[in-house]
């Protein structure tokens, strides 16, 4: 344990800080090459996200006769991602963009996890999943230097990673079968799960691990259930056009082909919800200016979020996301 006295100290010294202002300086080169345009989104919004798997950060900003006991009080967030803003900006007009920002989210803490951390997220007007996969893997191996040379690229469907590493078809397999798989792996606490907490259990504890050996593999075609902000695959309605990005076990990226339709959003937003109240989890309202920006009209396009945190981390050899933070949330 270290000496409570030397807390102040950052976990990082300067040869990383030095490397991290390095990898930014290499990406916004990256994306100034391709003529896609920098922007700064609120780091405070006002809205939280929805998504089971995702918690927002709740936050008061003080006001001029601020009373604390009224509890009728608009409610702000710190953001998960820029995600709605940016596409905000897209649906006025922006073009190409990307952004490097810190983002916060509720219960992230352990060897990949911190509570703030950083992403690079970007949007590319009329690219397809392909496409962007395509510049992803260009932008990483651009980063990772030396460890990224000559990593072949790797894409593999869901269904295929399951069939592959769990001779499971994650599309047919019953609510039975995927409990006795997380079972005979040691997670007996499964039981009671849904077939979409079974499945990214599975993903996230056994398959993905094992993903990305000295390559950089791309898992596609996620269930539909799991589309988030993705567009549906039409030719397989049970697929979302969504794909991960794995390095050495590592889940560095996570992609989309942007869904557009509001009442699509809409309709994800409440059932994100419904399961929220169902798992006693808190509930908020859906962010309306990302449902306007989408009524008014998201170009055709796909976007990705980018791990800069755990991308540094496999560039330098680091072992853990402590490594790389000058202050993880218990310095902070």
């Amino acid at each position: 344990m270290s000496d409570p006295a030397d807390t102040w100290r950052p976990t990082a010294p300067r040869a990383m800080l030095e490397q991290r202002a390095a990898l930014a300086a290499r990406a916004r080169r990256f994306f100034a090459a391709r003529g896609v345009l920098e922007v700064d989104t609120p780091i405070v919004v006002n809205a939280a996200v929805t998504d089971v798997h995702i918690h927002s950060a709740r936050v008061h900003l003080e006001r001029e006769g601020f009373d604390p006991s009224n509890s009728v009080q608009h409610p702000y967030f710190l953001h998960t991602s820029p995600e709605y803003a940016m596409k905000r900006l897209l649906a006025a007009g922006s073009g190409d963009i990307f952004q490097i920002c810190h983002v916060v989210r509720g219960f992230e803490r352990g060897r990949l996890h911190n509570a703030e951390f950083t992403l690079i997220e970007w949007y590319r007007i009329g690219f397809s999943l392909d496409d962007l996969m395509t510049e992803v893997a260009a932008l990483v191996r651009d980063l990772l230097g030396p460890r990224g040379a000559g990593r072949v690229g790797e894409r593999i469907t869901y269904r295929d990673a399951f069939l592959r590493e769990l001779q499971l078809d994650p599309f047919a397999a019953s609510i039975d079968e995927l409990q006795q798989a997380a079972q005979r792996l040691g997670f007996a606490s499964s039981a009671g799960s849904d077939r979409d907490e079974l499945l990214e259990l599975l993903m996230g504890a056994l398959i993905g691990p094992r993903l990305g050996t000295d390559a950089l593999t791309f898992v596609h075609g996620y269930p539909a259930t799991q589309a988030a902000l993705a567009r549906l695959d039409p030719t397989d309605p049970r697929a979302a056009l969504r794909f991960e990005l794995y390095c050495d076990g590592v889940e560095l990226a996570n992609g989309f082909h942007e869904l557009a339709s509001a009442a699509e959003q809409r309709s994800r937003f409440e059932h994100d919800s419904a399961e929220r109240r169902r798992t006693g989890l808190p509930c908020f309202a859906p962010d309306e200016y990302l449902l306007a920006a989408l009524e008014a009209g998201l170009p055709e396009c796909s976007g990705v979020a980018l791990g800069f945190d755990r991308t540094l981390m496999l560039a330098t050899g680091a072992s853990a996301i402590d490594e790389v933070l000058p202050f993880p949330t218990e310095r902070a």
